[in-house]
């Protein structure tokens, strides 16, 4: 049975698992669930994930969330091309800049989050761009002196899968990427392969 994954074409952590099945070649069944009519909270997809969040990894009979998770999944089941570098050091720090994303970062700017915060959709933004702000200005000052193209050396790492994404939600949000010009060329690294480009949300919907 080939994995399915169920995902939102606008969600940032659905990009990371979308970029992470291309790059390892896993062929795979799509199934998008609609956050914007709440498709998240019914019944059938809460069987998947108690959370009520997307990305899912279908497996057989056994449904795995969370990016991270995923990622690491199949890193494990097909090595190549690595996502987490061979030097223990190094790879403490793509897992660093992951985190700072994936825990410090986007669940603060999740639409649900933003809901509770405030009815005001101006006040919604203005908290957006200050979780937003704070990440990114950590990432950029942790890469500053790193080696490039990328985030960390001159291999896409898994801390790329989870930067690009954040970069479009930071632009949704108002956010100007000149604030971050190491992060800006990092993006653009990024968006040069075919890999990032035909999993992100303008190429699924370019409307």
């Amino acid at each position: 049975m080939r994995p399915v994954l169920y995902h939102y074409w606008r969600s940032s952590s659905s990009w990371r698992v979308r970029w992470a099945l291309m790059l390892k070649g896993v062929e795979h069944d799509a199934v998008a669930v609609d956050l914007l009519r709440a498709e998240q909270g019914s019944a059938e997809h809460l069987r998947r994930n108690p959370l009520g969040l997307v990305p899912v990894l279908q497996l057989g009979e056994v449904f795995l969330a969370e990016s991270v998770a995923i990622i690491e999944y199949l890193e494990e089941q097909v090595p190549d091309p690595p996502l987490l570098p061979r030097d223990p050091l190094q790879r403490a720090r793509v897992r660093q800049l992951v985190e700072i994303i994936n825990a410090g970062t986007q669940p603060l700017q999740n639409l649900s989050v933003l809901r509770r915060v405030s009815d005001n959709q101006q006040e919604q933004r203005q908290w957006a761009q200050h979780f937003i702000r704070r990440g990114l200005s950590a990432y950029e000052a942790l890469i500053a002196s790193y080696p490039g193209p990328f985030s960390v050396g001159s291999a896409l790492t898994a801390a790329d899968l989870f930067l690009v994404p954040q970069c479009y939600n930071a632009r949704r949000h108002g956010l100007d990427l000149t604030e971050w010009p190491r992060i800006a060329q990092v993006e653009a690294a990024c968006l040069a392969t075919t890999a990032a480009r035909t999993t992100s949300p303008e190429y699924l919907n370019p409307g």
